[in-house]
């Protein structure tokens, strides 16, 4: 019988001695315990790891996408520098060539997933259309679309911004 009271048999020492089995155990947890301390550190310093490479990857994807975006442009850039070269040629050649450059530019909008929104004729949406005046008498329902004063890109979540319009007061 041990002091506090009766000993566990698998507490007992192969010669008997209580101490020597506790020693022993505690010898045992305290190596389990420098195991798990560390495994846990080094899932600490894989963690770290991780976020820097994320971020990382992250920034670089974000570098990448970017002269994606630039390289789109640079057709317009060059088309607008050939259309101030032709400066003194006829109005109507320099008009045309800026209308061709927008196109340019409006599609490569579309591509990126901003498609134009020129919407006479819809009803007023306020999460798609920006009223900026009202026009009475026309014979459009009240609420609809008459103009657009400025195209809205993109739809939904992925919005560039909105539809500038002005709406039907609505009568006759």
């Amino acid at each position: 019988m041990g002091e506090n009271g009766p000993v566990e048999p698998d507490l007992v020492g192969p010669d008997g001695d209580v101490a020597l089995a506790r020693a022993a155990e505690v010898e045992e947890l305290t190596g389990r315990v420098a195991e798990l301390e560390d495994r846990w550190r080094r899932a600490v310093a894989d963690l770290d790891n991780l976020r820097k490479r994320v971020a990382r990857d992250a920034g670089q994807a974000r570098a990448d996408e970017r002269a994606h975006v630039a390289a789109e442009w640079l057709p317009v850039v060059d088309n607008l520098e050939r259309a101030l070269e032709h400066s003194s040629a006829n109005p109507e050649t320099i008009v045309e060539g800026v209308r061709g450059v927008r196109d340019q530019a409006v599609a490569i909008l579309e591509r990126l997933g901003f498609p134009r929104h020129d919407d006479v004729g819809e009803m007023f949406n306020p999460g798609k259309h920006e009223a900026v005046g009202v026009m009475p008498g026309t014979s459009a329902p009240a609420g609809t679309v008459v103009r657009v004063v400025r195209p809205g890109y993109g739809d939904g979540e992925r919005q560039l911004r909105p539809s500038a319009v002005i709406v039907a007061a609505g009568g006759h």
